[in-house]
């Protein structure tokens, strides 16, 4: 399967290497140039045990590549996980701008149907709200699923590789079976 993963950060990073080592075709996506020029290079921008060879190893079989380009991972993927940062608001809630800027640059760019899902650690009602945008932003067809992230640091890789649950909400059943 082709997949994008928007946001190189520490859940997108070990999602995208994961799903890579999964035999899938992943093109990671970062909007921070030194980020994406480091990861090329083999370089990890974070600690997390297993994570350097499996980056390292299917960069080097052709299934993991990094770039700034979001349109054209996109028009190269079926399904395009979001997996930006979402800090803290001063009330205590989550800013969902970048999930959400990212979901409407996804649906401008997008040239058929795709699979949007939510990685990003997000309250209840953000796939309604991501839905909402990108019905805004494009006529193509389009699933929104939610995929929440059950990572701990130390233990990532292993987490995503062998889970002991997977949660996918989705309300289609061609989004939901894709996942």
């Amino acid at each position: 399967m082709k997949i994008a993963v928007v946001g190189t950060g520490y859940v997108g990073l070990v999602v995208g290497a994961c799903l890579a080592e999964s035999g899938n075709d992943v093109i990671c996506v970062d909007k921070d140039e030194a980020k994406v020029r480091g990861l090329r290079r083999g370089k990890i921008p974070i600690f997390e045990p297993g994570l350097e060879e499996l980056v390292k190893r299917n960069k080097l079989e052709g299934r993991l590549f990094f770039t700034m380009d979001l349109p054209k991972a996109v028009k190269a993927s079926q399904i395009v996980f979001i997996a930006v940062g979402t800090p803290q608001g001063e009330d205590g809630s989550a800013d969902l701008q970048h999930v959400l800027g990212v979901a409407r640059d996804v649906a401008r760019t997008m040239d058929g149907y795709r699979v949007i899902v939510n990685k990003s650690t997000v309250p209840v009602g953000t796939a309604e709200r991501v839905r909402q945008i990108v019905r805004r932003e494009t006529t193509h067809p389009f699933s929104v699923v939610s995929n929440p992230e059950f990572l701990k640091q130390g233990a990532a890789v292993d987490d995503f590789m062998k889970p002991d649950r997977v949660v996918i909400g989705a309300e289609d059943p061609r989004g939901a079976e894709l996942m």
